[in-house]
């Protein structure tokens, strides 16, 4: 007898069918998807390190350097206005009136500065260590502890509801087009950024604005935040001050369709 695997009677060996194993195709699918998230990584890394916040740090940094330059274009900005300024007072042609009416409009474009009586409320973040202070109210939320947009807006508004002359908030001067904006934990306002505490100065009849920001429904809403979880109000008399006029760009940006 023969130890052929041929078929008896033929003088050719059958056709053999080769089936997969389970494991091979497992292991198959395993080298994929690895090979597939090796790419992934690549992809997403472009070369730097993804295990650490180093992108994350340098964006932070970016951030702060161009509010520094901004911060230094508006001072250049303020300076070469009042060079112009000084020049067209020689002698621009104009008369008494023209002159008047042009002074008006500076000062309620809030380009020119103002002097009066003033208040100053500060806002601040609560320790972030806060508990509830009276009973009947859960513990904080880490929202709870931190100002917000609708905080500085809130202030703000009761200020020109209470007949403010003029805002400024931190070392800048608000205007028509100014826009009170937080991102995070941190304000953007007109191309700067800050962190809290947040100084909100308002020139005004004192009684006035303390009565407006009293009156306002969102800063009660607020103060329920102040005494129950620590949240920062400071309300302060400052006396005579000259708030500075805006000295940024007033040109306005916004979307265009594209053609």
């Amino acid at each position: 007898m023969s130890n052929s695997a041929d078929s008896p009677g033929t003088g050719t060996s059958p056709t053999r069918t080769r089936r997969f194993r389970p494991v091979r195709l497992l292991t198959l699918g395993v080298f994929a998807l690895a090979g597939l998230i090796f790419f992934t990584s690549f992809d997403t890394a472009k070369g730097t390190n993804i295990r650490t916040d180093a992108s994350l740090l340098k964006l932070s940094d970016l951030i702060q350097e161009r509010s520094h330059k901004n911060g230094r274009l508006d001072e250049s900005l303020g300076a070469l206005r009042d060079d112009v300024e000084a020049l067209a007072e020689r002698d621009d042609g104009s008369t008494k009136a023209e002159d008047a009416r042009l002074a008006a409009l500076e000062k309620a474009a809030g380009t020119q500065k103002v002097k009066g009586e003033a208040l100053t409320v500060t806002l601040n973040d609560a320790p972030p260590n806060a508990t509830a202070k009276l009973p009947g109210y859960p513990e904080p939320q880490p929202d709870y502890l931190v100002i917000h947009q609708q905080d500085l807006q809130a202030v703000v508004n009761a200020l020109w509801q209470g007949g403010a002359k003029g805002i400024k908030v931190m070392d800048q001067r608000l205007i028509s087009t100014s826009a009170v904006r937080c991102v995070g934990n941190t304000l953007i306002l007109q191309g700067r950024v800050y962190s809290p505490p947040y100084k909100i100065t308002a020139v005004g009849d004192p009684d006035r604005l303390r009565g407006a920001l009293t009156a306002s429904k969102a800063i009660q809403n607020y103060m329920v935040y102040v005494n129950v979880y620590g949240l920062g109000w400071q309300l302060d008399d400052d006396g005579t001050v000259t708030l500075p006029g805006y000295s940024g760009t007033v040109d306005l940006h916004y979307a265009k369709p594209v053609k």
